[in-house]
């Protein structure tokens, strides 16, 4: 469905000297420094798939997608969405994918979601049966047909974020980009658009590409994850084989002393306690925090548990959000 092959985009921007002077000098000389946003990207993604999209911020994820929507054009390098060249933005084209912008909309800020989506329909050129089963199912599906008649305006985030994807979703797309859908969200919407989302993708076999920096999104929809950094690819792969890779050798064990018990040999470990099992922290309440190799858990939790008295003692995968922060310092 998605094929990118050797993607770059590179941005040249002017580098104005300070002040006055550095202005006029501007008039005869100018500096300019080439950013490379993309850089020699290439991907492909099938029918149906949810990947997730990660990076950290500047690595060029949003002109990604960009390019793929053919909002900017690319250096050099190619790519094909269900067959059409984006760069070409032709109309049957624009007809079969989606971009959503967390942080940017398209309802008319002043004007009910209903009044919107009755505009996307002329657009789109949608039969009225056709338009009402999609929002029918959308509003459903996102329990939000209270609101229909209410301004965008005078909405909650997490509402107007149901009502963008209710008009990114109505002409049916084949393929849907999301760039930080859920960012600003609280818990509850974030889980309401998770679950969404799920739901559409498994019904319709909509192909998405999503960009989050929440990594519950990523690990609750995506089982591939592209990672980018700097504008290069750095991992493209089975979200569980990211973490097996990284995250299994090593573990996260958490464990406080019990209250009032003899907890001397629990709180005076052997110096080379860090050195033999890696980062010891303390927290204030008393409670140890330790990050201990994955196959050294056994002996390390038959240690603890022989030191003293345990009130609590807990054994967990190192965060997805570490694992990724690895994997660029590595980088």
């Amino acid at each position: 469905m998605i094929e990118v092959s050797h993607l770059t985009r590179v941005f040249r921007t002017y580098k104005k000297q300070p002040g006055f002077l550095g202005g006029v000098r501007g008039l005869f000389r100018r500096d300019f420094e080439e950013t490379r946003a993309a850089d020699d990207i290439s991907f492909s993604i099938a029918e149906g798939e949810f990947v997730g999209f990660l990076g950290p911020n500047g690595a060029g994820k949003t002109t990604t997608l960009k390019m793929l929507s053919g909002l900017i054009h690319p250096t050099s390098g190619t790519a094909s969405v269900a067959g059409f060249d984006p760069t070409r933005r032709e109309n049957a084209y624009r007809r079969i994918f989606a971009l959503v912008l967390g942080q940017k909309n398209q309802l008319w800020w002043d004007l009910p979601a209903i009044e919107s989506f009755v505009l996307l329909r002329h657009i789109y050129g949608l039969p009225a049966a056709d338009y009402q089963q999609a929002l029918d199912e959308l509003v459903d599906l996102l329990d939000v047909r209270a609101k229909l008649n209410v301004q965008v305006r005078e909405l909650s985030l997490g509402e107007r974020m149901k009502m963008e994807l209710i008009a990114a979703l109505l002409h049916r797309p084949r393929v849907l980009f999301l760039d930080e859908p859920t960012i600003g969200l609280d818990v509850v919407s974030q889980k309401a658009v998770r679950q969404f989302l799920r739901e559409y993708n498994r019904k319709h076999r909509v192909t998405i590409l999503l960009t989050s920096h929440y990594m519950a999104d990523i690990k609750e929809l995506c089982e591939r994850v592209i990672v980018i950094h700097k504008g290069r690819k750095i991992y493209d792969g089975a979200l569980d084989r990211l973490e097996a890779g990284s995250g299994s050798r090593q573990k996260i064990v958490t464990f406080m002393p019990a209250a009032g018990g003899d907890a001397a040999g629990l709180a005076a470990f052997p110096d080379d306690w860090k050195s033999r099992h890696g980062k010891t922290t303390r927290a204030p309440d008393g409670k140890f925090t330790l990050c201990v190799p994955g196959e050294n858990i056994g002996a390390v939790s038959a240690e603890i548990l022989a030191a003293g008295p345990v009130a609590d003692i807990t054994i967990e995968d190192v965060p997805l959000e570490d694992i990724i922060a690895e994997l660029f310092q590595s980088t």
